[in-house]
């Protein structure tokens, strides 16, 4: 074959090549354009973007457990309610995707040997009774109470999220691993509160509309979206953001804030202090204006406990800033609405010390291993109380009770240990520090509220806490 030929039939096959490819990305344009356009036409534009964002969201946390910490967090922050607009016996939550996925990822890294070894800690073992004991009552409780989808998604909810435990200190191993996920917390809690006391001061038409286009996403519509001082409309309205109800903001408020503080006073911070205070600044506005007693008195309990220990310049602006909530005019309606919780005045506080004795009655009845997630055996007791440690009395009994308190001793003293080691290293110590003030601000606050151990996110979130103050801990180990 002469030259002239060859080159002739080399342009052919060139030519045929570059006809497929284009009319491969002609057929691969139309196709995505008719099904963007159905997915448009069914689900509607905002369902559609969420469609996409969650698709290319699963492939990245696919690749890696950072992505699925960053949505965890984000969720837990952001939509922590939100659920898919299918039914499959129940409705799907984000939470439990992300939660499933992330499990995946993990088991997957270690039947393939991309992880060599099961990392344990001193809490591994405590918790995994804790979770033991958890089923035992959770079975037990069948003897009186039928299953429903939702009682049983509940409790597996709450016990992948506190299991989130042996997943973070597996996966996050490095310095770099950790000050990314405690960089996207600050930024997600900080935007949680901007969005809270954004949608306060908005025009409440206007925030209720905002707040009900979330009704796609499984979210209450109306204006019952709104919440105020003892439900009463006549008094100030209370922030929620997208917490829905102003206490489980606090609560998250109480988490995210303690992690923040830190940042103000050590050497070498995560975050830059111009950056940090006003956002520090913003949580805290947000915390007042939830009108959530127990977190103020959680977040004010777990920083004057972190100035007392670490960072002394932190006292005098404690003192400040109660001084100032004290006197100023714009905050007399909040201390009114504290004084009279702390005299046990108004209908919520009465409210509360009647949910304790009952509780207590249920306790005495059953105190061993409790009655179960679902429902009680007699008509005269409930479940459900303002108290995290009785909640878990009531549902685990006193066994599950004590066994969580050992936990979280065991969590305290293997933190603390470490932490008198860190002095060498002041960006470290700040993360260790904040990660523990979160802790006990959760602790604290969880004496009047019960969503440390009811809600799926928060309890995911607390005990992603706790991960990660351990992965701190084993991380200066280290060197």
């Amino acid at each position: 074959m002469n030259n002239y030929a060859y080159d002739r039939l080399q342009a052919i096959f060139v030519s045929d090549k570059r006809r497929i490819v284009a009319l491969a990305v002609v057929a691969l344009c139309l196709g995505a354009g008719t099904i963007g356009g159905w997915l448009i036409a069914y689900l509607t534009p905002l369902l559609t973007a969420a469609l996409v964002i969650a698709l290319v969201g699963g492939m990245m946390m696919l690749r890696s457990t950072q992505f699925g910490f960053a949505a965890l967090i984000g969720i837990a922050c952001l939509l922590p309610f939100a659920a898919l607009p299918i039914k499959i016996g129940f409705t799907p939550t984000f939470l439990n995707l992300v939660l499933a996925v992330l499990f995946a990822v993990w088991l997957a890294r270690l039947v393939t040997g991309q992880q060599k070894e099961f990392v344990t800690s001193p809490l591994a073992l405590p918790i995994v009774i804790f979770l033991f004991l958890a089923f035992v009552s959770f079975v037990a409780g069948l003897a009186h109470a039928s299953p429903t989808p939702n009682a049983v998604r509940r409790f597996a909810e709450i016990m992948l999220g506190i299991a989130l435990f042996f997943v973070t200190v597996n996966c996050v191993r490095t310095r770099e691993e950790l000050e990314q996920l405690v960089l996207v917390i600050i930024l997600a809690g900080f935007w949680a509160a901007l969005i809270g006391v954004v949608l306060y001061f908005l025009p409440p038409a206007l925030t209720v509309r905002l707040l009900s286009a979330l009704r796609i996403f499984d979210y209450p519509a109306g204006w019952g979206v709104l919440r105020f001082i003892r439900d009463d409309p006549l008094l100030r309205m209370r922030a929620i953001g997208t917490s829905v109800d102003p206490n489980i903001l606090g609560g998250l408020l109480i988490l995210v804030a303690s992690l923040t503080v830190p940042q103000l006073y050590t050497r070498r911070p995560l975050l830059k202090r111009w950056l940090a205070a006003p956002i520090l600044a913003v949580m805290g506005l947000c915390l007042i204006l939830t009108f959530s007693r127990g977190s103020l008195v959680g977040l004010g309990c777990a920083l004057a406990l972190l100035g007392v220990v670490k960072y002394r310049r932190l006292l005098p602006v404690l003192v400040i800033a109660g001084l100032l909530i004290l006197l100023l005019p714009q905050t007399q309606e909040y201390v009114v609405h504290f004084i009279q919780g702390v005299q046990v005045q108004d209908l919520a506080s009465k409210m509360r010390l009647g949910e304790y004795k009952d509780a207590l009655i249920l306790i005495s009845r059953y105190p061993w291993i409790g009655v179960g997630f679902i429902a009680t055996p007699d008509i005269d007791i409930y479940l459900g109380v303002s108290n995290v440690y009785l909640t878990i009395a009531e549902e685990m009994g006193l066994v599950g009770l004590g066994t969580f308190l050992a936990i979280m001793a065991i969590f305290f003293g293997y933190t603390w240990r470490s932490w008198k080691s860190m002095s060498h290293d002041p960006r470290l110590e700040a993360l260790l520090l904040g990660l523990q003030t979160a802790v006990v601000g959760g602790l604290v606050g969880g004496l009047l509220d019960h969503y440390l151990f009811s809600y799926p996110h928060a309890v995911a979130f607390f005990w992603l806490c706790i991960g990660l103050a351990v992965a701190a801990a084993q991380i200066s180990h280290q060197k």
